[in-house]
């Protein structure tokens, strides 16, 4: 009995250590076919990731594979919700065996090694947050976040990306991202890739930041010089 509990309890610290472990950006470069030099950033917060890989140079956006995922001993199980690269993948699930050490993660069925951007600090906003409403005339306007047709924001302590999907028709509207701090209630985007206009890369935007009762009240400027005050809720 003693030697059950034992093992149980060894496995339930392998798998805090493999979750807690994971949590953060992480980087990789490759080449591709015609020479380019692309670079791939992961991001893990508490229950989903993205994979994202653009031109190293140009910022010019390539694919990005995403969903929720689950950790048992050192065995990663992605629920894929978008795929631009293939869309028919949406709603199945992946399984790779992972090692992490220290400041390196490799997958090791794709032989893909990955080194560390950031462990999830110092960014006050990490996690995954899910558009639940807007404010216009100064009144707030929800919007119901249980259906197939989301816009995600994942943010790691120095990385932040959105993605707009439909888990039901599999469809992809687009993506952005980059690096971002949080400052005295001053939220900065510094854009590295945009799916749907490469003149946005290399953009610094600027917004006004709150946490209201959970939720991040986001208002400023939109890229295209647009008002906008957004409201975000915490994926759960």
């Amino acid at each position: 009995m003693k030697k059950i509990a034992l093992t149980l309890l060894c496995t339930f610290i392998t798998l805090g250590i493999h979750a807690t472990g994971i949590i953060g950006a992480w980087e990789r470069f490759s080449t591709s076919e015609n020479g380019e030099r692309l670079k791939n950033v992961l991001v893990f917060v508490d229950g989903y990731q993205v994979l994202t890989t653009f031109d190293a140079t140009t910022g010019k956006f390539v694919k990005t594979v995403g969903g929720s995922w689950t950790f048992n001993g050192d065995v990663l199980t992605e629920t894929v919700e978008f795929d631009t690269e293939n869309p028919e993948r949406v709603g199945t699930q992946t399984s790779s065996q992972v090692r992490i050490e220290e400041n390196n993660l490799e997958i090791l069925d794709g032989n893909l090694k990955f080194t560390r951007i950031d462990r999830g600090q110092p960014g006050a906003l990490q996690g995954a947050w899910l558009m639940s409403g807007r404010v216009v005339d100064g009144k707030a306007q929800t919007r119901d976040t249980s259906g197939p047709r989301k816009t995600m924001k994942i943010l790691s302590g120095t990385r932040f990306q959105w993605i707009a999907y439909n888990t039901e028709t599999k469809q992809f509207m687009g993506t952005g991202g980059g690096t971002y701090t949080t400052i005295n209630g001053e939220y900065t985007e510094n854009i590295e890739f945009f799916s749907r206009d490469d003149s946005r890369v290399g953009m610094s935007l600027k917004f006004n930041y709150e946490l209201i009762d959970g939720q991040w009240h986001h208002s400023g400027f939109s890229s295209k010089g647009d008002p906008i005050h957004e409201i975000w809720s915490l994926r759960e």
